[in-house]
């Protein structure tokens, strides 16, 4: 059963908008897939194909009448692999006014500084990221409704849930192997995840010339890729890699720009001893994140479980934030002496500190002193879904 969180607002955004739907994220995310069961009648160009790609670079109305047909809907696939895709969506927009345009990308780096002021008010962005827990045991039929049990544990936090699944089972699974769609008819397919984890991290990157040394990229995402949940230092990463800070922070912003890795920085009200600039780093597939570094053993034999934890509970926040426009800030709490909290969430006056953890632990009471009006909660294996 192939549904997802974004169904509905997708389904219904022409009842509201005229503006074109931009549908961002990684390759094989899902994007086409989606696209085309919410809007079957849909004329469907993929981008892809230099055929298609080079008639669409005639920026010529005519042509692009003649492209549309009878559809009063269209697709464009992989929009950033025009030259000047802000462009051509300009005059289907300006100048076909009736259609109803829908656009996709895996860049939104050179989405953003291609368009920007092309699609001033001519379009509004929605994310697609991989599956969620919840999307996963909907497509795996093991659970019939989508949710967003594992932000609602944190916000109005319950008794331990009765399911006729064990959760904890099978997120060891996510846990090794990620959330990419492709995997529900692919489970645990090592051959899959390598080649998805170097078309993902380079295949768009390559093409778009946004990095000049793919070696020392590679490397610079692999060194990312063992110290998930730690604090990034941009001058140490340049130092191991012979590249100055600059190159180091332009590749991390590529990298979180091309959805293979997003960034938390520090919560402060009190810049005293409190970390204020260094950021974490998270992957938001571990799948793509275990193929970069070629490990895909047991969870009992690795060292690195509490952290594949940590990522995966902290991406899965964030694509419920995104999808269900919760708008929470995400940070996380470090003391200068070590003290932290794994996750912190704020809107508002409200104020939610999360310790993520595989085994109960208790919330380190620094916190709580500081911030005696937060709310705090301590995710575990057991209890996170």
């Amino acid at each position: 059963m192939y549904i997802r969180h974004l169904d509905e607002q997708l389904r219904a955004h022409f009842n509201t908008y005229r503006q074109a739907i931009i549908l961002l994220g990684a390759r094989q995310v899902g994007k086409t897939t989606l696209l085309k069961r919410l809007f079957p009648q849909a004329a469907y160009l993929l981008l892809d194909n230099a055929g298609v790609k080079n008639i669409l670079e005639t920026y010529d109305l005519p042509t692009y009448r003649q492209l549309l047909g009878n559809s009063s809907e269209l697709i464009l696939d992989e929009l950033h692999l025009l030259s000047n895709p802000g462009r051509a969506v300009k005059i289907i927009y300006d100048q076909l006014p009736g259609t109803r345009l829908i656009v996709t990308g895996s860049s939104s780096f050179h989405i953003k500084n291609k368009t920007s002021e092309s699609l001033a008010g001519r379009k509004i962005d929605y994310h697609l990221h991989p599956l969620t827990f919840s999307e996963y045991l909907t497509q795996k039929q093991i659970e019939p409704h989508l949710n967003f049990n594992i932000l609602d544990n944190i916000l109005n936090p319950r008794p331990l849930a009765t399911h006729l699944f064990s959760p904890q089972e099978i997120i060891s699974n996510a846990l090794l192997y990620g959330l990419y769609p492709e995997l529900i008819s692919l489970p645990q397919n090592l051959p899959y995840l390598q080649n998805l984890a170097d078309s993902v991290v380079f295949q768009d990157l390559l093409e778009l010339k946004l990095i000049d040394n793919k070696q020392k990229a590679k490397e610079l995402l692999k060194l990312l890729a063992y110290q998930i949940g730690n604090l990034v230092n941009y001058s140490e990463l340049g130092n191991k890699l012979n590249l100055d800070q600059r190159t180091v922070k332009k590749y991390c912003d590529i990298f979180e720009q091309s959805f293979i890795i997003f960034r938390l920085y520090p919560y402060s009200q009190r810049a005293r001893n409190e970390i204020t600039k260094s950021p974490k780093i998270y992957f938001w597939d571990l799948g793509i994140r275990n193929a970069i570094i070629n490990n895909f053993d047991d969870l009992h034999l690795r060292p690195d479980g509490g952290a594949m934890f940590e990522n995966f509970i902290i991406a899965e926040l964030h694509k419920i934030n995104s999808y269900q426009s919760s708008l929470y800030k995400m940070y996380y709490w470090r003391l200068k002496s070590g003290s932290e909290i794994d996750l912190v969430l704020t809107k508002g006056s409200e104020l939610y500190g999360c310790e993520i953890k595989t085994k109960h632990t208790a919330i380190t009471p620094t916190f709580a002193t500081r911030y005696p009006h937060a709310h705090t909660h301590v995710i575990t294996l057991e209890n996170f879904y």
